[in-house]
């Protein structure tokens, strides 16, 4: 019996003698978990040292812990009926594939466009009223929050164009919501034409 055998209990043993096929899976999760490991080593050494906690436990060793790490995606069908993904969180993919941790969490954010006004609400949890910056144009918001503990990003492009000197927020229990009038004076493009 290998090292490797004593690793699972008895009853699969016992299977995987008796069938070959059980003994290809087993080499199959052997060689994921090892390539796991290593994407697991590449990603912890390019976590940012914020990231990095080390603790001490009663038997006097020392762990690390490393996180928080947040990712998210929201879906939802936009007005041409096709989905809409958007991606939350601090990790984002990069170059070549491997993960890149950010030091701001992009929050989950949902717009929804209504006859006269846009409505944006952003998710920040544990974050205090007076912690956030939120900066407007006539097409765009900016969500911040810089605090040792938390730090939140997202920059949003609205639908339309909006008054943001009208705006009107409020903020309870985690989720900030903006609401911004439209901009009346936008026309639709082009005007119509009669038939003679």
């Amino acid at each position: 019996m290998s090292s490797d055998d004593e690793d699972y209990p008895e009853w699969p043993r016992k299977r995987r003698a008796k069938d070959p096929f059980f003994s290809d899976i087993d080499d199959m999760f052997r060689e994921m978990e090892k390539m796991m490991d290593e994407e697991l080593k590449n990603f912890t050494e390019k976590v940012p040292k914020e990231y990095v906690k080390e603790h001490k436990l009663p038997d006097g060793r020392t762990v690390k812990e490393l996180g928080p790490f947040v990712y998210g995606y929201s879906m939802k069908i936009g007005p041409d009926g096709k989905p809409e993904i958007q991606e939350f969180g601090n990790i984002k993919k990069g170059l070549k594939g491997a993960p890149q941790v950010k030091e701001e969490r992009e929050p989950l954010v949902d717009i929804v466009a209504t006859n006269g006004e846009v409505h944006v609400v952003v998710e920040l949890p544990g974050v205090e009223k007076g912690d956030i910056k939120l900066q407007g144009t006539e097409d765009s918001l900016t969500i911040s929050v810089d605090t040792p503990q938390y730090k939140y990003y997202k920059e949003v492009t609205l639908p339309v164009k909006v008054k943001v000197k009208e705006a009107s927020s409020r903020y309870k229990n985690g989720v900030l919501e903006v609401v911004v009038p439209k901009d009346e004076a936008e026309k639709p493009k082009g005007e119509p034409i009669g038939i003679g």
